[in-house]
């Protein structure tokens, strides 16, 4: 059986009582999911909330619900009444050739705060791609250290719009009181992000506790067709595929699979919970939706942002497989 979309795990949104902040976190706590033999690890069911929990909350004092997506079209066309928009470029950018790198810390404090976001407020991202926009924004947050509070809505715009919930268009204000009066509070967990001199060291001294991921499409990860603008074929010695639209059950349903079949689908690409993950894809954003997932069924993840792009340009070794 699947637990999902119950509620957000958070704290009081503004000074509220003792008392209702308790109530708040009964509501909000949803039960785990039991597994069978050691080590075990906990769904982190907070992390996901359904297009039924979010139209019933809504209107909660201190939700915060994004829409990111790479232009603002996607926004202004219909979007969540009351969400607010977020632009992939302001979250990613291009760094010495590289593309969707992560901007400076001070940089991605400041659009944050411009969207409201407190250390205290629950965020539901959704966006563009089946969730893959939003997905990299968790990533994001959680190198911030502010993903506590943060979930994906499961299904996305996608499965919103399916089930004919309503749209707007209008834009939300967000006012300075609406964001935190002194700044984001910042705790930076650089150890989430893995720099290509590593990811090279991971390679050369492979150790059996690290499982390494490429989210690209399997054409791709085998070396039988090239990623857009990347001059060489194949993947990172030692990774293994694990397609980010596989972890959805499709594209008409995209939501997440079961947790144990997500677990089994894990497992196979060498990964679980007593092998640490390192994450990859072209240019770090299809990789964020496998750190999303592995992070959401309790596994130790972190990911290579500049990914194959940065790698294939590099005198660094390619393999190439059969695609089966």
């Amino acid at each position: 059986m699947r637990y999902r979309g119950i509620g957000i795990r958070c704290r009081a949104f503004f000074s509220l009582s003792l008392s209702l902040s308790m109530l708040l976190g009964a509501m909000f706590v949803q039960p785990t999911l039991a597994q069978d033999g050691p080590p075990k690890t906990t769904v982190r069911s907070e992390m996901l909330v359904s297009t039924e929990w979010l139209a019933g909350h809504l209107h909660d004092p201190g939700l915060i619900v994004l829409s990111v997506s790479s232009g603002k079209d996607f926004y202004v066309s219909g979007h969540i009444p009351g969400a607010r928009y977020l632009s992939l470029g302001d979250i990613a950018f291009t760094r010495n050739g590289v593309p969707n790198e992560l901007p400076p810390i001070d940089q991605l404090q400041r659009v944050f705060e411009a969207a409201g976001i407190t250390n205290d407020s629950p965020v539901v991202l959704y966006g563009e791609r089946y969730g893959l926009f939003a997905a990299r924004a968790y990533f994001t947050l959680d190198y911030l250290g502010l993903a506590d509070h943060a979930a994906l809505l499961d299904g996305g715009i996608e499965k919103w719009k399916a089930e004919h919930r309503e749209l707007s268009t209008e834009t939300p204000h967000v006012s300075p009181s609406d964001a935190s009066p002194s700044h984001l509070r910042i705790s930076a967990k650089p150890s989430i992000l893995v720099e290509t001199p590593s990811m090279r060291d991971l390679t050369q001294n492979k150790s059996s506790k690290i499982a390494i991921l490429d989210a690209r499409p399997p054409d791709e990860f085998s070396g039988a067709t090239l990623s857009e603008d990347v001059p060489k074929a194949g993947h990172i010695p030692h990774s293994a595929g694990l397609y980010w639209m596989d972890l959805l059950v499709s594209r008409e349903n995209p939501v997440l699979r079961p947790a144990a079949d997500l677990r089994a689908m894990y497992a196979k690409a060498g990964a679980g919970p007593d092998r640490a993950i390192v994450t990859y894809c072209r240019t770090g954003i299809q990789s964020s939706f496998d750190y999303f997932v592995a992070k959401y069924l309790g596994y130790d993840a972190s990911m290579y942002d500049a990914s194959f792009y940065e790698w294939s340009r590099q005198d660094l070794p390619v393999e190439a497989s059969e695609h089966k």
